[in-house]
């Protein structure tokens, strides 16, 4: 879709407003490919003035009560988007139209502003790691024995070599780590 210029718009809502030919006729004549076009700006300009014929910088928000009222006032009166959209100070019926596809798919939901951008991050509570107690510390390093001790049979009863690391006979535990001299 090409975008024309404030100053190219102007020329061409002037030259039919002074009668120099109808939206078809304007429209080939200054190379533009529709002449609904041309009818879309007389209609803006008839509404809300020349000024209305500028791009917009930025996106203006909607309140959801403003949307509401627009979507129904075009669902009871049977205007087109653009005549609907005119009536409110809009200067698109596109974006009506987008309002009232959305309120087609979502209801009146579709219509609530939505949040933009990144959610913002939540800083995780960090729980402190229980402390196991000493119960459970020696049932844990029980365990690792018989595990350990369960692999040297079974390499035993293969025939292979048990690794060096395996090898001593005397494993200490955290009951016999600490002797106490009497």
């Amino acid at each position: 879709m090409a975008k024309y210029d404030y100053d190219f718009k102007k020329l061409v809502v002037e030259a039919y407003q002074q009668g120099k030919g109808g939206y078809g006729t304007l429209a080939r004549h200054y190379g533009i490919p529709a002449d609904s076009t041309v009818h879309k700006w007389v209609k803006i300009v008839e509404k809300l003035g020349f000024d209305a014929l500028h791009r917009r910088k930025n996106n203006q928000i909607y309140s959801f009560q403003f949307k509401q009222d627009v979507i129904h006032y075009y669902l009871t009166s049977g205007d087109s988007y653009l005549d609907a959209a005119l009536r409110y100070g809009l200067s698109s019926g596109a974006l009506l139209q987008r309002w009232h596809q959305l309120f087609l798919r979502e209801g009146m939901e579709g219509l609530l502003p939505k949040r933009k951008g990144r959610p913002s991050m939540t800083k995780k509570k960090q729980t402190p790691k229980k402390r196991a107690t000493r119960e459970q510390e020696l049932e844990r390093e029980n365990e690792l024995l018989r595990a350990e001790l369960a692999f040297i049979k079974k390499l035993r009863a293969l025939g292979m070599t048990i690794p060096d690391r395996l090898k001593s006979e005397t494993h200490e535990s955290s009951t016999n780590s600490e002797k106490s001299s009497d």
